[in-house]
């Protein structure tokens, strides 16, 4: 029923913004010692890991309002299969953020609450262009995680590895997007959601 769907929708997104995501798989830099980083390396990285968290944050809440309002169980499972992982990296984000001694943004409960906006709004069109967005949604984070490969220090070999494995991941849920039938998205919708993109992250490195 639709209003059970409703009651787990708003349950994950108290647990997404306010408790501690647990992860289903191992994280990827278990077996990586830790390397010695000045504070400015941890500073750095610590922002750009709050901004890849923010960025997972808002892939739940995506995923969320996609799955809500869309009719195809296909599609809603793959949103859901998509969801798992990127519940993984959030785990992952915050742990790593923990280590390097920062934190959250503290506009986590915003960024919800817009992209599930988004999210609902996609999912209610038709199944290409629900597909689309998801599609364009990752190709877009998987940018965004190959600059932050780029500021990071070489030495922080543990928070590169992360990003990495998320990156891969990302990837393979465009992929999926576009095997089950996604439509390239009108190239002012892409340009619209890589500026709310640039505000997002801008924002996030910082509060």
């Amino acid at each position: 029923m639709f209003v059970d769907k409703l009651i787990a929708t708003f349950d994950t997104g108290l647990r997404t913004v306010f408790a501690q995501a647990n992860a289903g798989r191992q994280r990827p830099d278990a077996q990586i010692q830790e390397s010695t980083l000045t504070e400015t390396e941890k500073k750095q990285a610590a922002a750009l890991m709050r901004i890849n968290h923010v960025g997972e944050v808002c892939a739940q809440a995506l995923y969320s309002g996609q799955a809500l309002t869309s009719r195809n169980p296909q599609i809603v499972q793959s949103l859901q299969k998509a969801a798992n992982e990127e519940t993984d990296h959030l785990a992952w984000c915050e742990a790593r953020i923990n280590e390097l001694g920062g934190r959250k943004s503290w506009l986590n409960p915003v960024w919800y609450a817009g992209s599930f906006a988004l999210g609902a709004a996609a999912g209610a069109l038709n199944d290409k262009w629900n597909l689309g967005f998801l599609a364009e949604t990752e190709h877009q984070v998987s940018n965004h995680l190959q600059s932050h490969l780029t500021k990071l220090s070489d030495a922080d070999t543990k928070t590169r590895t992360i990003i990495g494995q998320m990156q891969q991941d990302e990837t393979e849920h465009a992929l999926e997007a576009k095997e089950l039938g996604a439509s390239e998205l009108p190239q002012p919708v892409k340009a619209g959601m890589k500026i709310a993109s640039k505000i997002m992250t801008s924002t996030a490195y910082y509060v």
